[in-house]
């Protein structure tokens, strides 16, 4: 079973919502993980927003790569420049670049908790977009 890692800067949204998706639609087939440069703890928004799509991501952890239990990846997707311009060695890994904007970054400004959460909702769906069609990417 291939193994993916999703790599962004804090391993509290789009990573966290990329491995929710991996493993709700291709959770079969690849075995998924998501990580951090550093990580700020798994943002309650995207929970609220897998949740809404009937993923469930709450029980997820945030981690940095050297906290997760296996240490060999096949195909590392960087969601986020930061990470992309920071990803670390990771051998044997074929490194993948999908840049997805980052929901906090978008609505800090906003007091609206419903448009916050449409930026939020667009994201996944990206995300989820994305997944979907993982396999044009991995093969």
């Amino acid at each position: 079973m291939k193994s993916i890692l999703f790599l962004c800067t804090g391993n509290s949204c789009r990573s966290q919502m990329a491995e929710g998706w991996g493993n709700k639609i291709w959770g079969e087939k690849y075995q998924f993980f998501s990580a951090g440069i550093k990580k700020h703890g798994i943002n309650k928004r995207a929970v609220e927003v897998m949740k809404n799509h009937g993923v469930d991501i709450s029980l997820q952890e945030s981690n940095v790569v050297d906290e997760l239990k296996i240490r060999e990846f096949d195909t590392v997707f960087t969601v986020c420049s930061d990470a992309h311009e920071t990803c670390p060695f990771i051998p044997g890994a074929k490194i993948i670049h999908v840049g997805f904007d980052d929901p906090p970054r978008l609505t800090k400004n906003l007091m609206n908790e419903e448009e916050i959460l449409e930026v939020y909702d667009r994201v996944c769906l990206e995300i989820k977009d994305f997944i979907e069609n993982l396999e044009e990417f991995i093969s």
